[in-house]
């Protein structure tokens, strides 16, 4: 059949225009944009190609199959992208729908460019299962191309409405996930089918709603208001990271640190009174640089991309605003991956300790702490970009190696004058090692004396001078001369050897 002028025009119109009217202005009723509009906001104007645009262009209500696939350039670096139409059968995958999405991807891969997924999906057309689902090119194998491209290419996922059932592994393998708040959802299965299943009532709100994956579950990483919130987060995220593993963070230039921030008096002088570590890191980075990632969940620990003099770096950072900076199960989760990312994609990672150490007790046993402590003491060690551990005030015992302590082979190990190091706080030594005795004095100025003169012995044995003599620490430096002992340590750990085992991988403790 041949196709003229007139008809052509017609078929563009009738793929770029999507799903039924009545699917747009129900969307719109939700503060939700045609998948059309997501793409334009996202990438430079004018940039973007779309590849598959008459997918299933015979069939009657499946325009573009229901997914936009194609390449651009945001803030002009190039991208591969899918974005689900969701006004064309709830952006359900059918066999088309899959096969563009696997060919997107691995384009991505094959050229070296991040990979941004828009998501707006109710899942597998289960009327087209046998096509989609089970076969060389079926929908297991978007995962695969995933997971071949994890710390190959960045790949960022925003999350418009749900993502269902299998497709909810697509923001899973993505390095980070943006979700809109009241729209947003992820779930393997509807609550109908978890009524069904278990007898449990429930709704895809409480379920996989956007605030529980992003404060609750660690799925989310990025909790947004709207929807152009959630492509800023994309570009944001984007900016940090080369196009592919084999270049180097994009650098701009220098920005100077906040002036109004007073690092040293951030700092109290009690190590048992709280205080914000993002204040402190956002006072030590470039002003302005510092993007928290999963900020809502494990929060005794702070994760986030920053700048020094311009330069892109990974921060880890414990927070005794919460839970006293104490590590916890998920909290060493969110490092393990957050390190991984950094290291692969060549940003040099900064650790600022101020940790009591790893959580005990019951609950946390039988959570497997132990496993998964190892597992970010894996990631810790497996990391070869440089890494400098900044002991702010606080390093007793597995929690200094957490952080990239001495013996984890950072480029640097510097203190503050108000850190310490130890195998445990003060307090909890004194107890330890002379609980019987301290039970056994009588009068309680006797004991009260008895307890300060042994708290003072036990200071002086970890006093960080004293490590400095002993090559332990690397540099003791004021606050206000961090940033520029930061800056020139990066700089002269550039270039160094990557090489860390004979192996092919590693046998993670997950």
């Amino acid at each position: 059949m041949t196709l003229d002028s007139e008809a052509l025009e017609q078929l563009r119109k009738r793929v770029q225009r999507g799903g039924a009217e009545k699917y747009h202005t129900a969307n719109a009723a939700k503060g939700k944009l045609f998948a059309r509009e997501r793409v334009a906001l996202l990438v430079d104007e004018g940039s973007f190609v779309e590849d598959g645009a008459y997918a299933n262009a015979l069939a009657e209500g499946l325009p573009a199959d229901g997914v936009i696939t194609g390449q651009a350039t945001i803030d002009g670096r190039p991208v591969c992208l899918m974005a689900n139409d969701s006004t064309v059968k709830a952006g359900s995958w059918g066999a088309r729908t899959v096969e563009k999405i696997i060919r997107i991807i691995e384009r991505a891969y094959a050229v070296g460019q991040p990979m941004v997924y828009l998501v707006d999906s109710a899942g597998a057309r289960i009327t087209d299962q046998v096509d989609l689902f089970p076969g060389r090119r079926g929908a297991g194998k978007i995962f695969w191309n995933q997971v071949r491209a994890s710390g190959s290419i960045p790949q960022v996922c925003a999350l418009f409405g749900p993502s269902a059932a299998g497709g909810a592994y697509i923001p899973a393998f993505c390095d980070v996930v943006a979700m809109v708040e009241g729209n947003a959802s992820m779930y393997l299965g509807s609550d109908r089918m978890v009524e069904m299943v278990t007898g449990e009532k429930t709704t895809l709100e409480e379920m996989g709603g956007a605030r529980v994956h992003c404060a609750e579950s660690g799925v989310g990483h990025f909790l947004c208001k709207t929807e152009a919130d959630a492509l800023t987060v994309v570009r944001d995220y984007l900016s940090y990271l080369p196009a592919n593993w084999t270049q180097e963070p994009p650098a701009v230039p220098a920005v100077p640190a906040p002036a109004s921030v007073d690092l040293a008096a951030l700092v109290p002088a009690s190590e048992r009174q709280a205080f914000d570590m993002r204040r402190y890191v956002k006072g030590l980075l470039d002003a302005d640089s510092f993007l928290e990632i999963q900020a809502l969940w494990a929060r005794e620990l702070t994760i986030g991309f920053g700048r020094l003099n311009g330069e892109v770096v990974g921060v880890v950072a414990n927070n005794s605003m919460f839970k006293g900076g104490v590590l916890f199960v998920d909290s060493a989760d969110k490092a393990t991956r957050f390190v991984q990312l950094c290291d692969a994609f060549n940003v040099p990672l900064l650790f600022l300790s101020d940790v009591p150490g790893f959580m005990v007790g019951t609950a946390v046993e039988k959570q497997g702490i132990i496993r998964h402590g190892a597992k970010m003491i894996t990631a810790i060690s497996e990391a070869t970009v440089p890494k400098i551990c900044v002991v702010v005030r606080k390093a007793y015992g597995a929690g200094l190696y957490a952080m990239a302590g001495p013996g984890f082979e950072p480029d640097a190990t510097i203190a503050l004058p108000t850190a310490k190091i130890a195998v445990m706080g003060a307090e909890a030594a004194v107890n330890a090692v002379y609980a019987n005795k301290i039970a056994a004095i009588a009068d309680p100025d006797e004991r009260s004396a008895f307890v300060a003169a042994k708290r003072a012995e036990y200071e002086r044995d970890i006093d960080i001078v004293r490590l400095a003599s002993e090559l332990v620490i690397d540099a003791i430096v004021e606050p206000h001369e961090l940033r520029t002992e930061l800056v020139r340590r990066y700089a002269a750990a550039k270039g160094k050897d990557r090489e860390f085992s004979r192996r092919r991988h590693g046998v993670t403790p997950v």
